[in-house]
C-alpha cells in the first residue's frame, strides 16, 4: 500500500508539471491570437492539441506501468469524473480537513514538544516528592487526555491540574520556562518551532493528490487545526495553495469557540466557505472526529484511520462515519 501511494504522490506529480506547462503554452496562444494569422493559429492549436495527447499517454503509460487508475492519469480531468474518483456523493460542494491524522503526521512533534516544556517545568517537583505525588508527563497516555485537540493554554491547565499543579495565568508575553501558565504555554510553542524546524513535516502519501483532484472538480476546501503553527505546516508539506481557508488557533481565540476542536470549529469553515454542512464532506482523524462532525450535521463525515481492524471500523460507523479509509490515497485507489 505504502508504495503504491507512493506512486500515487508521483503520478499527481507528473500531471502537476504537464498542468503547468499545457496551461502556460495556452496562455501564451490565447495572448497572441491576435498577431497570429489564420493559418498560423490553426497550425498552433494542432500543436497545442499533440502536447496534450503526448502528456495523456505518458500519464496512462506511467499509471499502468504502477497498477494505478488509468482514468486518472489526464493532465486535466472532466469534473464528473474527478468527482467520481474522489469518492464524493453529488451533493458534496466543500471539503473540510483535520490537518493531524487526516493531512500531515505533526502528532510526535506536538508530544515531544509538550513533554519538553512539562518535563522543564515537573522536574524539580518530582525530584522533591521522589515520584510519590508528582509523575512526569507521558506523551502517550497524557497527551490525548489532557492537551489533544486543544488551545495550548487550556492544555497547560488540563494537565497541571491532573497532576494537582496550579500556576498563575500571567501574561501572553511571558518568556518561555516560566512558571505561569503562559509561560509553559511559550515553551511549549518554541519548542515546537524547533523541532518543526529540524525535522520538517510532510504531507502523507496521496492528501496532495486528492486535495488537487477536489479543486479541478471546483469543490473548496478547508482546514481545521488548533494548532499555531497550522500555516507553516502547511507550507511544509506543499498543501498551502490547494487549500481555500484555514481555522487555526488564531481563528478559534478569535471567533471564540472555545478550547477544544469540536463541531463549532468545522461549522466555523463551513461559514468560511459559505457552505452548509449538510452540503459538505468533513475528513476528520478518530473517535472525537468523527463524533463532532456527525454532530455538526455534516452531509458526508469520513474517518481516516490506519488502524482499520473490523471491530474498530463498526465503531466508526455508529459514532456517525460514512466511510473508513487509511489515507486519503486510499480513497482514490478504491475507486481505480
Amino acid at each position: 500500500m505504502a508504495d503504491t501511494a507512493n506512486h500515487t504522490d508521483e503520478l499527481d506529480s507528473l500531471r502537476a508539471e504537464w498542468r503547468a506547462a499545457l496551461s502556460t503554452a495556452r496562455e501564451a496562444l490565447q495572448a497572441n491570437e491576435d498577431e497570429l494569422g489564420p493559418a498560423a493559429l490553426a497550425a498552433e492549436k494542432r500543436h497545442l492539441r499533440d502536447e496534450y495527447t503526448q502528456a495523456a499517454d505518458s500519464l496512462r503509460s506511467y499509471a499502468l506501468d504502477e497498477g494505478l487508475p488509468p482514468e486518472l492519469a489526464q493532465p486535466f480531468l472532466p469534473k464528473g469524473l474527478t468527482r467520481r474518483a474522489l469518492g464524493l456523493p453529488a451533493t458534496v460542494q466543500a471539503c473540510v480537513f483535520e490537518l493531524d491524522g487526516v493531512l500531515v503526521a505533526s502528532t510526535n512533534l506536538h508530544m515531544e514538544a509538550w513533554r519538553r516544556a512539562f518535563d522543564e517545568l515537573l522536574h524539580p517537583r518530582i525530584e522533591a516528592t521522589y515520584r510519590r505525588l508528582t509523575a512526569p508527563f507521558d506523551p502517550h497516555l497524557d497527551y490525548p487526555a489532557y492537551v489533544e485537540g486543544r488551545m495550548r493554554l487550556d492544555g497547560v491547565r488540563s494537565f497541571l491540574a491532573s497532576r494537582g499543579v496550579r500556576l498563575p495565568e500571567g501574561l501572553p508575553d511571558d518568556p518561555p520556562g516560566s512558571e505561569t501558565v503562559h509561560g509553559v504555554a511559550n515553551r511549549k510553542h518554541e519548542q515546537f518551532d524547533l523541532l518543526l524546524s529540524h525535522h520538517g513535516v510532510r504531507g502523507f502519501d496521496g492528501c496532495r493528490h486528492y486535495l488537487s483532484l477536489a479543486h479541478e472538480a471546483g469543490i473548496t476546501s478547508a482546514v481545521v487545526s488548533a494548532s499555531a503553527h497550522t500555516h507553516d505546516m502547511l507550507e511544509r508539506a506543499q498543501l498551502a495553495d490547494v487549500v481555500d481557508e484555514i481555522v487555526d488557533a488564531e481563528v478559534i481565540e478569535m471567533a471564540q469557540l472555545g478550547e477544544t476542536v469540536d463541531a463549532a470549529h468545522l461549522l466555523e469553515a463551513c461559514r468560511r466557505l459559505k457552505v452548509e454542512p449538510e452540503h459538505t464532506a468533513a475528513f476528520v482523524a478518530g473517535r472525537a472526529g468523527v463524533a463532532a462532525a456527525h454532530t455538526a450535521g455534516f452531509g458526508w463525515v469520513v474517518a481516516i484511520a490506519p488502524d482499520t481492524q473490523a471491530g474498530y471500523v463498526r465503531e466508526l460507523r455508529a459514532l456517525g462515519a460514512d466511510a473508513v479509509a487509511p489515507t486519503l490515497a486510499g480513497l482514490l485507489l478504491e475507486r481505480g
